[in-house]
């Protein structure tokens, strides 16, 4: 072997020794006869680098996986020889090898063992035990093996071949039937033998017992004496974690309902007379989390056993069942309860789903209300923070609690399902408790006592937030509470998560305002001040901003007499932030879109007359235009990077902060009515001149393009005069995404004002399209990707927007211009159908084609196109179908082989008999297709049902294709 390039092993070598590594492995890997010089190393124990020894296997390993059937019959026997010989001498080692190599050596014996174990080797795990018998260390590597084994046939996470779970299926039927008995055996043989002596190897077999128990034959392992010394281990400090997992396994295993209930209820008497049902805060929690797993497992197979016993009709029985269910109710209320919440987690599926069959019962008895009860306060308790949680940095521990808290909330909305009533009466009952006297109790108390009036709104469902009419007592009970927690004052506790509870709640119930709409002046209040939108912690002045437009959008009717205070109140907030590095503004851009809107929401919904209106958006919007103008004149002049970046951002920001305002109108509150278009066509004015600004254009164009999308559908036509000028900024000299985004902008012109901008389209129709074929022939790197899917995204907006001009019946778009560029469009048009693999494409091109016959392909249609529908639109039909590339099992291509049907429909219905004789005497026969097909083919299109043919075409292309 190379020694020099061993050395580059080392984790420690520099790069230039591990890069050499990495090549030699990589020569090693392709070399004939390499894996022998590494199989004789191990053999010999020629090295004693432990990472030399992980490399020998490594290479053996690749030569097993990838090029064994290469080997001749001699070569494969030193394999096996090979690795017997390493594990033989394992047994004198006088120190076991590190675990990084036994685990890739228990890798390679289990290669070898899904390639060999059906032909060469029926005696593997024979050989094996006869060589390590009860040598620990041997012991230690045959369960090691056969973990491995487990994980090559059938680890979930590992994707297998249809071919590899066939094969995986036949190896597991196999060992069931030559080897498990004995291998079960060997494992009582080791948990007999080490279980006082040595707990690591006890519990690496108890690790092997629970992972082959899904598989093989459960009374080999649920019988007395395996039992028995199982339920001894969980009495054993260092055992009873696997022990645990182990028993889980066994739980889990499907079987007869009756019998899973006798097991569960045997191991289940053993269990509480060794005193594990009595569970203390103070025990072990790595076990008891263990613990939690299996009780759970042990009532979630008594459930399930309790479902099939329904099923099936036996009542006696099932009846049995359940009353084992609730016997551990105990048990799992205290694992509920329990401090960590990692044990109470484990637990949630079996409470989860006792509730689940409580819910099927018609009657509750007495102690299964109280087992309701005490679930709901035991659930109401563990959703309450503890004091370790940080608000200001969530870590990975916030966000486990955060988790856990989503899970407590499935069992709130199953017991909702069980007895709602119940629910509403304890959350009513501690929520007034704890806001009684807030100022003197723990901030979690009152997090969790909002959080519960917050959460009824989804466990008790009504239609549209409707939670005050209807069910009386239900109504008055939440009106109650939320009459309470905005008169209370709790608004004003001093901690973020009360604060935040206390707006959410509010804008959840919103609807609670329209009946009681004395408390909104107060809750504004608590939404401007201090409280909400100038906390001192910025997470909950962003949170507020997005509630507050959410409030004041649902109540705007109940708005108007607090508008022009609002208003004055938040002038402050909506000041454009400076692009000077260092500045602490107190919103972000985005939280500042929030408040925006809630400003524009005001305004529009207001009872103002036009007037007013018109003033008050004008003192919205003129801060923002005369900011804009001085930065654009500041962005001109910057030389440095940076200060250009901050200050096109700044500018965006006014752009969209514009915007936003714009989403207050409606088809009842148009612009127009609203007296506000003068404002807004003040805002084209100003922001338009961007466009020209050579500097950060990508920014700048997609702030702007974005204001004249929402201009088009607010200002409808007075838009128009601003849209040539706009247009001929957005197409100098632009990229593929710039144009990309810009022909959206035009498709909803098109699509909006018709044939109103008619002439402005066949002005720019040449122009953009010159465009886009500019950047479309660019040259690019082969390899590419982004470029190539830039181009194939730009290819579709170019066919998306001629599939807008001919849908909107504005074809003579095309036809006006001049000939040789009507041509160039309609060959593009072909080429997109038929060159390009891009199914969602080429079904655009038909569509468009489709339309384009219907058009033009009549009798007084355009000179030529007739001759052009024949010489390129039908073979277009039929060439792109025929492609490789043009895969019919995929749905996309269904489709666009549905659009090119309808085109040839369409061809039939403008050309009629025409049509047909071209296709029977010219265009098929050219195909070589065969007469009778060509009779069945004209048949199919000449069928009244446009259905019948597109299912036919897609027969007709699959018989063809080979």
């Amino acid at each position: 072997m190379d020694e020099q390039a061993l050395l580059g092993l080392n984790p420690n070598a520099d790069a230039d020794f591990r890069q050499r590594a990495l090549a030699y492995f990589e020569q090693l890997k392709i070399s004939q006869d390499a894996w022998q010089v590494c199989a004789e190393a191990l053999a010999q124990r020629i090295y004693r680098d432990d990472h030399i020894k992980f490399f020998c296997f490594q290479v053996i390993e690749h030569q097993i996986k990838f090029k064994y059937s290469e080997l001749t019959e001699v070569q494969q026997q030193l394999i096996r020889e090979t690795l017997v010989t390493w594990l033989q001498a394992q047994m004198l080692n006088p120190q076991p090898e590190k675990t990084f190599i036994r685990n890739k050596a228990a890798q390679v014996f289990a290669l070898l063992f899904v390639t060999e174990y059906l032909t060469k080797w029926p005696k593997f795990f024979f050989d094996i035990l006869s060589v390590v018998d009860l040598n620990p260390q041997g012991v230690d590597l045959y369960l090691r093996i056969l973990m491995a084994v487990d994980a090559e046939l059938v680890d979930r996470d590992v994707v297998h071949t249809s071919e590899e779970a066939r094969r995986n299926t036949l190896l597991k039927d196999t060992m069931r039937e030559q080897c498990i008995p004995s291998l079960v055996e060997s494992w009582y043989q080791i948990l007999q033998n080490y279980q006082y002596t040595n707990a690591e190897l006890t519990c690496q077999c108890l690790e092997v017992v629970g992972a082959y128990v899904s598989w093989i034959d459960l009374s080999l392992i649920a019988n007395e004496r395996f039992i028995n010394m199982l339920l001894g281990h969980m009495s054993v400090e260092v055992l009873r974690e696997e022990a645990c997992d182990c028993l889980f396994e066994i739980v889990n295993k499907g079987m007869d309902p009756i019998d899973k209930t006798k097991l569960v209820e045997s191991l289940c008497q053993v269990l509480q007379s060794a005193g594990l049902f009595s569970i203390d805060q103070e025990d072990d929690v790595d076990f008891l989390a263990r613990f939690s797993k299996l009780v759970n497992g042990m009532g979630q197979a008594l459930i399930t056993s309790w479902t099939k016993l329904v099923k099936s009709g036996d009542m006696k029985s099932a009846q049995d069942t359940l009353q084992a269910i609730e016997a551990k109710m105990a048990l799992m209320l205290q694992l509920l309860i329990h401090e960590d919440d990692d044990i109470s987690s484990n637990i949630i599926g079996f409470c989860y789903d006792y509730l689940h069959i409580l819910k099927q019962l018609s009657v509750l008895s007495d102690q299964q209300k109280a087992n309701v009860e005490a679930i709901m306060l035991a659930v109401m308790k563990k959703l309450t923070y503890d004091e370790e949680y940080n608000f200001e940095h969530e870590g990975e521990d916030e966000a486990m609690f955060v988790e856990y808290r989503k899970q407590l909330k499935l069992l709130l909305d199953r017991l909702a399902q069980v007895s709602p009533e119940l629910l509403l009466a304890s959350v009513r009952r501690v929520f007034n408790t704890t806001l009684q006297n807030w100022q003197a109790t723990r901030f979690m108390e009152i997090e969790v006592a909002i959080r519960l009036l917050y959460m009824m709104a989804e466990a008790l469902p009504v239609s549209h937030g409707a939670h005050f009419s209807g069910d009386i007592s239900k109504a008055s009970a939440l009106q109650d509470m939320m009459r309470t927690l905005v008169t209370s004052g709790v608004s004003a506790y001093q901690h973020t998560s009360v604060t935040l509870e206390f707006f959410e709640t509010v804008v959840r119930y919103e609807k609670f305002f329209t009946v009681e709409p004395q408390h909104i002046p107060n809750v504004l209040m608590a939404f401007l001040d201090h409280r909400g939108l100038r906390h001192t912690s910025p997470k909950v002045r962003s949170r507020t901003a997005y509630l507050f437009s959410r409030f004041v959008k649902s109540l705007n009717k109940q708005m108007n007499p607090f508008i022009e205070d609002v208003l004055n109140r938040i002038q402050d907030l909506l000041e454009l932030s400076p692009p000077e590095n260092g500045y602490q503004a107190l919103f972000s851009s985005d939280d500042q879109l929030f408040i925006y809107e809630t400003a524009g929401v005001l305004i529009v919904n207001s009872e103002y007359s036009a007037e007013r209106k018109q003033v008050l958006m004008r003192n919205l919007l003129t801060p923002l235009m005369e900011k804009f103008k001085v930065l654009l004149e500041k962005l001109m002049m910057a030389q440095d990077e940076d200060r250009q970046m901050a200050l096109a951002d700044c500018l965006n920001h006014a752009v969209g902060f514009a915007s936003r305002t714009s989403k207050a109108f409606s088809n009842k509150q148009t612009v127009k009515q609203c007296g506000c278009s003068e404002v807004y066509l003040d805002c084209l004015q100003t922001f338009l001149p961007a466009l020209s600004c050579p500097l950060q254009k990508e920014v700048i164009r997609s702030g702007v393009r974005t204001f004249l999308h929402r201009m088009i559908i607010c200002l409808e036509e007075e838009v128009l005069p601003f849209i040539p000028s706009a247009s001929e900024h957005m197409l100098k000299d632009c990229e593929a995404k710039d144009l990309q985004e810009f022909i959206p902008l035009i498709n909803q012109i098109t699509a909006k004002f018709k044939t109103q901008v008619s002439p402005f389209l066949q002005q720019m129709f040449m122009p953009l399209l010159h465009a886009i074929f500019e950047v479309l022939l660019r040259p690019a790197e082969e390899n590419d990707q982004s470029a190539a899917l830039e181009k194939q995204m730009l290819r579709r907006s170019y066919f998306a927007f001629l599939q807008t001009v001919t849908g909107s019946g504005m074809s003579e778009v095309i036809a006006n211009q001049d000939a040789e560029n009507v041509e160039r469009v309609l060959f593009t048009i072909i080429q997109g159908a038929v060159d390009y693999p891009d199914p969602i494409a080429q079904k655009t091109c038909f569509i468009i084609l489709s339309k384009l016959v219907e058009l033009w392909g009549g009798k007084d249609g355009p000179v030529g196109f007739a001759d052009f529908v024949y010489k390129h639109i039908v073979p277009a039909c039929f060439l792109a179908p025929l492609k490789q590339t043009f895969d019919l099992a995929d749905a996309q291509t269904v489709l666009a082989l549905s659009e090119c049907a309808v085109t040839l429909k369409t061809i039939h219905l403008k050309r009629g008999p025409e049509c047909i004789h071209y296709l029977q005497q010219e265009y098929l026969p050219s195909l070589q297709v065969a007469p009778e097909i060509i009779q069945e083919f004209c048949q199919a299109l000449q069928q009244p049902d446009a259905k019948v043919f597109k299912n036919y075409l897609k027969v007709f292309f699959q018989r063809a294709k080979p």
